[in-house]
């Protein structure tokens, strides 16, 4: 009898998969929505609004680096994860090899951010530099932002506010109240993405000592908390078209059913089927940005 032996991914794949692509939508979309809002308040820089995508995306790719080898090392990736495969848990890949692409790739970040620094200034330094140690802090260090229950808020403030504002400010110098109310619903769905990672995780999450707001209050408040995440943010909307008085920014209300559908998903799925919901709220977040997006330009 013939034996079947699975080959290893190749070096390249791994590190594709170790990068989380399919996460980038949560660097993307701001990026998006904040040019957007530009657009509409003072004008779009093509060349800064460039140059944001390209820092959040490699800020986004560290901190999946540095959650990869942090979460193996505090024993939150094990086989009894039923999440996709993590590289330095799996054995794919060394914690030394991540820990040097995670620096080297924060490295690149804040390359790119200097030529932000250079045309708007030194605000971009504090943004940066609290970005870069948020992306580090929120599984390692002394006091890991997502093991003490902190990571909700985080992911609002980070990829909510300050990824939005942050790419106006780049492009107009300024901080319009309409890229207040844009950041809500972006920082929401990103949140809402987190959540579903955590009511998926929160069984081994409990035995490594990760105390998510999922872990601390049950799964009921974390299908509760979904659900308001994404009603804020469809109220949200309803907020940036009475702002700018016209219909345009009422795009996103075309993604109600498919944001039905997920609050619904994850109130009966458990465990594996998760990572599809987790999936689908990551798309949720495209669409509904790429729609505000367009709504806010429209308008």
């Amino acid at each position: 009898m013939t034996q079947v032996t699975t080959a290893a991914p190749s070096a390249l794949v791994t590190w594709l998969a170790a990068a989380r692509p399919a996460t980038l939508t949560a660097a993307v979309v701001p990026v998006a929505v904040g040019t957007a809002v530009a657009h509409a308040t003072g004008g779009a820089r093509w060349d800064t609004a460039l140059a944001a995508l390209l820092g959040a995306c490699a800020i986004q790719i560290g901190t999946n680096f540095a959650n990869d080898v942090f979460d193996a090392e505090k024993g939150a990736d094990t086989e009894a994860r039923t999440g996709p495969v993590r590289a330095v848990a799996a054995g794919l890949l060394s914690a030394g090899a991540m820990r040097v692409a995670m620096i080297t790739t924060f490295a690149l970040a804040t390359v790119i951010g200097s030529y932000l620094v250079w045309t708007a200034g030194w605000p971009i330094v504090v943004i940066g530099a609290l970005s870069i140690a948020s992306g580090i802090a929120y599984t390692g260090g002394p006091y890991p932002l997502g093991y003490n229950g902190l990571g909700d808020l985080f992911v609002m403030l980070f990829f909510g506010f300050v990824a939005v504002l942050g790419t106006v400010f780049v492009q107009t110098g300024a901080l319009p109240p309409l890229a207040w109310i844009a950041s809500i619903p972006v920082g929401a769905i990103a949140t809402a993405i987190l959540v579903v990672n955590n009511v998926r995780d929160r069984d081994t999450d409990v035995h490594a000592g990760k105390r998510t707001l999922v872990v601390r209050f049950g799964r009921r408040f974390g299908e509760r908390e979904y659900a308001s995440l994404l009603v804020v943010s469809f109220l949200a909307v309803l907020v940036a078209a009475a702002w700018l008085e016209s219909p345009w920014p009422l795009l996103p209300l075309a993604s109600v059913p498919m944001a039905i559908s997920l609050a619904r998903r994850l109130h009966r799925e458990e465990g594996a089927p998760l990572n599809a919901t987790l999936a689908a709220t990551a798309k949720l977040l495209l669409v509904f940005g790429l729609l505000l997006a367009a709504g806010i330009a429209l308008a």
